[in-house]
């Protein structure tokens, strides 16, 4: 299992492209949030999900997705699909 560190570092590795803030993505913590601070817009948030499911290989339902809006949330969501495998 990896640590919420690790599963971090790669959640910015792919959120990065899609990021339109550069400043705030060097201040990422949990509360950050995808649209509002990082200025992500809704589509590239499917992309990221997608991305995730690919890097994780984990499946990401619709509910999930909805809340996956905040770095922390994301961590979250990955962490249980994770333990779920």
């Amino acid at each position: 299992m990896q640590t919420k560190d690790e599963l971090t570092a790669a959640l910015k590795k792919i959120v990065k492209p899609y990021v339109q803030d550069e400043q705030a993505f060097e201040n990422v913590t949990e509360n950050t949030d995808f649209i509002n601070d990082l200025k992500v817009n809704s589509a590239n948030l499917v992309d990221i999900a997608l991305d995730v499911e690919e890097e994780f290989e984990i499946e990401i339902d619709n509910e999930s997705m909805e809340r996956m809006l905040t770095v922390g949330s994301a961590i979250d969501i990955i962490t249980k699909k994770l333990a779920e495998k």
